[in-house]
């Protein structure tokens, strides 16, 4: 069972569907547009459906923060927590350094989870 993917999409539920994408889109520097064509609307993370990824949807975020789902950042991890923080997000801890890079956690706009990811060098 090793062979396949381990992560098919992730979801992030928010309460503002207009603000929480404009909120992931001025951390991480996605391009993304919500698309009514569904069910429910959603916004891909960074546009991409080919690959596993994450959408934004309209939802009750979990109480405690829920799941936590960490997000690649296109540059340094310091500007985007300035980033966060500038667009009114929360950053919970100070940098952690693995060997894949660096991150910290973070919370959104509706207090979900999130981590900020710099891949190493």
């Amino acid at each position: 069972m090793a062979d396949r993917d381990i992560m098919v999409w992730g979801e992030i539920p928010v309460t503002d569907m207009e603000k929480s994408v404009a909120f992931y889109c001025k951390v991480f520097g996605y391009e993304m547009e919500i698309d009514h064509s569904g069910p429910n609307p959603m916004a891909n993370l960074g546009g991409v459906m080919n690959t596993a990824g994450a959408h934004l949807y309209p939802g009750k975020p979990a109480a405690d923060g829920g799941n936590t789902i960490h997000l690649a950042l296109p540059d340094a991890l310091e500007a985007g927590m300035a980033r966060c923080t500038a667009a009114g997000g929360e950053i919970v801890s100070p940098p952690i350094t693995i060997p894949a890079g660096r991150f910290a956690y973070a919370k959104d706009l509706d207090g979900n989870s999130i981590g900020l990811f710099e891949a190493a060098s």
